[in-house]
């Protein structure tokens, strides 16, 4: 490695930036923290996104939450999934003690006990937190093919559908309604309406609905329906400070895929929605995707591409995106192309896959001084091998870096204090209670129910002309057909409204509010 000096002096000035920036930490050189040597990131570089990786238990939560707190201090809207449960604590002043300011003292960091403001969220109320739901129309049909593990032809099915539902004014807000979409296209009236776009087959069809009742027994009836959750609310502020949303994800082992796509349903959200900004001072959200390799493990070439552009243009709109995994390798190299900053916690070579991991990882960095081979796995806790986009854009120097402590606590928060902030919340009279209206279900069920009672009173007409004698003179005015009766119906009407107005659906097929 080269002489001390000149690594301390090169790091001070590879991060010496004019702007507000985010304090990581200090240089490490031989296991003695260098606090001149603050490693930081510019502020204006964070919606340049980002990876945060490492092995288990190496720290890579507590750098979440180190940078949440900055950006949240900085007025930047953070959202974070907390997998596990210990983000909650941000919201919490954190407990100090001897051995956490000798640390803090050692690398320059004066430390003062913080909470910072934080909304609590759910997937559809599964947990202490506020209800977050999406319509099947909005969530599109790529998305939901990921989650429900079909193939391309299935796909290509579920595309169709979406597009018969959208032209046919049948609003898909939950999955009875996709359901009853499926079943009538199925049947001898649907297959009518299906054959000048090529029609959908029994067989495709059959596989959609078994996994649509595998999915529904997972409990993701709960995370469709109204209210829709609106994006908008991520982007809050409170008495100056940006509002860190974290989203609870019980049970993640069960539905890995349904979480890590629905928080990419978040993000399609955004970039439908928000503005473009260009290049700004500071971001207006920054969005950390825990768990990262679970959004793509058997994802799709289309659906990699379509996170890739997501990514690579949601930049302009203002937000950034930071990975959260264990190593740069469970990120597709089109995404990971497009990640500016590098905070690479320990990693572990106990089997050849981890050897391979750690070659690959020793790649993605710049030429430096270090043998990051060896350095990688023998990095402590709380330390990391950070490089990061300076303010002109080129990457700083590799630096072994011991990293701040976060100043709130660094733990979860009690059941009493989640349940207290979420009932505060004005966030949680809004989507606390589900609604269930008129939709694709309730207009299929009326049009049936309508033919059902119309063919009965014609069976009857006919019963009762065979059992008169003598015929009776017709009637001036004929009843009312099947036809007429469906079409003077109030389910009708509402749907001939609706009727014509595609949605239109933008990355991932997801709808774009209008």
């Amino acid at each position: 490695m080269a002489e001390k000096a000149d690594v301390v002096e090169t790091v001070k000035q590879g991060y010496a930036f004019e702007g507000a920036a985010l304090e990581l930490g200090a240089l490490l050189v031989d296991g003695e923290p260098k606090p001149e040597a603050a490693v930081r990131i510019p502020l204006g570089m964070m919606n340049r996104h980002g990876l945060v990786a490492g092995a288990t238990g190496t720290g890579k939560t507590k750098t979440l939450q180190l940078m949440a707190e900055q950006l949240s201090a900085a007025g930047v809207a953070v959202f974070a999934a907390d997998v596990k449960g210990d983000l909650s604590g941000i919201s919490q002043p954190g407990a100090g003690g001897d051995k956490l300011l000798a640390r803090t003292k050692a690398i320059g960091q004066q430390w003062t006990a913080s909470g910072f403001p934080t909304e609590f969220y759910a997937l559809g109320g599964q947990g202490t937190g506020i209800p977050i739901r999406a319509t099947i129309t909005s969530f599109g049909p790529v998305l939901l093919s990921k989650v429900l593990g079909l193939n391309d032809v299935q796909e290509s099915s579920l595309g169709l559908i979406f597009h018969y539902a959208d032209k046919a004014g049948l609003t898909l807000l939950d999955l009875k309604d996709l359901r009853a979409v499926i079943q009538h296209l199925t049947s001898d009236e649907g297959k009518e309406d299906l054959k000048e776009l090529g029609g959908l087959s029994a067989a495709t069809a059959g596989v959609i609905l078994r996994a649509l009742i595998g999915f529904a027994d997972q409990g993701a009836e709960a995370f469709f329906g109204e209210p829709e959750f609106d994006t908008a609310d991520l982007l809050q502020q409170r008495d100056g400070k940006g509002v860190i949303s974290l989203l609870e994800l019980p049970n993640l082992q069960d539905r890995p895929a349904l979480f890590s796509t629905f928080l990419m349903w978040l993000l399609a959200d955004l970039f439908h929605d928000l503005p473009e900004v260009g290049d700004v001072d500071k971001p207006k959200l920054v969005f950390f995707f825990d768990e990262a390799h679970l959004l793509f493990n058997d994802a799709s070439k289309a659906f990699l591409d379509s996170i890739a552009q997501t990514v690579r243009l949601i930049r302009s709109k203002g937000v950034g995106v930071f990975f959260v995994t264990q190593t740069p390798k469970d990120v597709p190299d089109a995404v990971l192309a497009q990640l500016g900053s590098r905070v690479q916690h320990q990693l572990r070579a106990h089997t050849p896959n981890d050897a391979k991991a750690l070659k690959a990882t020793v790649s993605t960095f710049p030429s430096s001084a270090y043998d990051l081979g060896e350095v990688l796995t023998q990095l402590g806790i709380g330390e990391a091998i950070v490089t990061v986009m300076n303010e002109s854009g080129a990457p700083t120097p590799v630096a072994w870096t011991r990293l701040r402590a976060p100043q709130s606590l660094m733990a979860p928060a009690s059941a009493e204090q989640l349940t207290a902030a979420v009932q505060a919340s004005p966030n949680n009279a809004k989507y606390s209670d589900a609604v269930d209206r008129e939709s694709a279900y309730e207009i299929l069920a009326a049009k049936v129910q309508a033919g059902a009672a119309q063919a009965e009173a014609e069976k009857q007409q006919q019963e009762q002309a065979k059992q008169e004698e003598a015929p009776r003179p017709r009637a001036q005015k004929q009843e009312k057909s099947m036809v007429e009766q469906v079409i003077g119906s109030t389910a009708f009407k509402q749907f001939a409204r609706s009727a014509g107005r595609e949605i239109v659906r933008g990355l991932f097929g997801a709808a774009r509010k209008r």
